[in-house]
């Protein structure tokens, strides 16, 4: 049946959703996973709190991966709060804090299996350096933007992806997101901002190209405090497409 995974796609091998108990220690580790995750989206469950997510590419500071804030612009952050290694059934953090392990608060966290440590990409017209597992359709992607229109990152994935999510890491900026399902509404240029409320745009400074992802790249803008391509800013990237029996990217009416 087409709704079945394949034989490569078992879907508990690359996500798994994981909740735990904060215990206020700045050593708590998490297990259950199942396997060493490479990306990261964790958030408070009992109290409000902002969503974090991390990944394997992220600089090591101070006994921790730095981190960003879906819905902030700010740059990613550091000081040692987060997470201070990706186990290998799970997590460990080395914070104490509300975000990541209050004492007695509740909390998610949802992990995807990339490739662990990062391989060099020269399909585009930057070389990037990504964690891709194509079998899942996943892949994180870092690279440094050159200011200019036009430019391709090669993403490691073996089909295009369908949903493409960046942030400067260097400098405040929106996050923005690339789907195919509404670029094929929209336009080709269409992006929405995963920090804001607004709506869906395609206008003046377009974050992505008029131009959909393919099977090596996907494709960025270049321009003054560009939210995808700044010459000289550091990026994160996150690919995803479609796995029959596993993930969809779609929209809804």
């Amino acid at each position: 049946s087409a709704n079945l995974p394949s034989v490569d796609v078992i879907p508990s091998e690359h996500f798994n959703t994981v909740t735990y108990t904060g215990d206020g220690s700045a050593d708590q580790s998490m297990t259950g996973v199942g396997f060493q995750p490479d990306f990261l989206w964790l958030k408070r469950r009992n109290a409000a709190e902002r969503h974090v997510l991390t990944n394997i590419l992220y600089t090591y500071d101070n006994g921790a991966y730095k981190w960003n804030d879906s819905s902030d612009t700010k740059a990613e952050f550091g000081g040692g709060t987060g997470i201070a290694s990706f186990d290998s059934d799970g997590f460990s953090i080395k914070t104490s804090d509300t975000t990541w392990n209050a004492n007695g608060s509740t909390y998610v966290a949802w992990n995807w299996k990339a490739a662990g440590s990062a391989s060099s990409n020269s399909n585009g017209s930057i070389t990037s350096s990504v964690s891709a597992n194509p079998s899942a359709g996943f892949s994180i992607v870092s690279y440094t933007g050159n200011g200019v229109t036009a430019t391709t990152i090669g993403h490691g994935l073996s089909s295009a992806p369908e949903m493409v999510m960046v942030k400067n890491r260097s400098a405040a900026s929106n996050w923005a997101v690339q789907s195919v399902p509404l670029c094929n509404s929209v336009g080709n240029g269409a992006f929405v901002e995963l920090n804001t409320t607004g709506a869906s745009q395609a206008g003046s400074n377009p974050r992505f190209n008029s131009t959909l992802p393919t099977s090596s790249v996907f494709s960025v803008r270049g321009y003054a405090n560009s939210s995808t391509n700044n010459n000289g800013a550091a990026y994160i990237a996150y690919c995803f497409h479609s796995v029959d029996g596993y993930s969809k990217v779609g929209s809804y009416i």
